[in-house]
């Protein structure tokens, strides 16, 4: 039996809306598929596991990102290995941008990034506090933003298109890098998309020579995220899954 090992980074400052819980639908979503799956919350780089095999990095305050900052900041050339190794690492919120090469805060100080991804997040004129709707090749993926700035600079390539909300402005949302995905969806994103949580698993599977097929008890889990989805379609005015 295939056993995957999911790290949740920083679950204690990085969990603000509930985002940790991504690596727990991975894990669920993997036993359901008849794999064996340990999520392993790493808060020092001493807790980093030799083998891992996928990574979720949720959102904190921005009181919480110098913290958040200084304790990634021994674990960054792991985390590059891991990227260049193809493992998947989906980042959400400050959780991204802390990846980035820094956050320009509203008061105007700056709080330095690790340099993973290119650009920076940067104050926005308003708060987004909204449902946010992407068009990605993964199908729409919904849940909300609560973020005050923008994302520019970004070489990578947008995760998707904004139908509905902000995302990282101009009609942008996101960014993918190899298998490093970052987003503002939070909801946990995994959870409202279960799609996108089996094409994480997916990857993490192929790194192992197998293919991934979600378990049974899945199907009733995606009826379920598809109907609030749809909810929130009909709400907007958008057309239904």
């Amino acid at each position: 039996m295939t056993a995957l090992t999911i790290v949740s980074l920083l679950p204690e400052l990085l969990n603000t809306n509930g985002d940790a819980a991504n690596a727990r639908v991975l894990a669920q979503r993997a036993r359901w598929a008849g794999l064996s799956a340990t999520v392993v919350d790493v808060h020092t780089a001493a807790d980093m596991p030799a083998v891992v095999d996928a990574v979720v990095i949720g959102s904190g305050t921005d009181a919480d990102l110098p913290a958040a900052r200084d304790a990634l900041l021994p674990m960054v050339d792991r985390l590059r290995e891991l990227t260049t190794a193809g493992v998947p690492i989906l980042a959400v919120g400050t959780g991204w941008e802390v990846l980035s090469w820094g956050i320009e805060l509203g008061d105007g100080t700056v709080v330095e990034g690790l340099g993973l991804v290119a650009g920076r997040a940067v104050p926005a004129p308003t708060r987004a506090t909204d449902d946010l709707v992407v068009t990605t090749k993964f199908g729409r993926l919904v849940g909300f933003e609560n973020h005050a700035r923008a994302y520019t600079g970004a070489e990578a390539s947008p995760l998707g298109r904004v139908v509905h909300g902000t995302g990282n402005g101009q009609g942008q949302e996101g960014l993918t890098m190899g298998d490093l995905f970052c987003t503002h969806l939070h909801g946990p994103v995994l959870a409202r998309n279960p799609q996108f949580a089996d094409h994480l698993l997916t990857i993490a599977l192929a790194r192992h020579g197998a293919v991934y097929t979600s378990g049974a008890h899945s199907a009733a889990v995606d009826d379920i995220a598809k109907a609030a989805r749809n909810q929130i379609a009909v709400r907007l005015s958008l057309a239904t899954e």
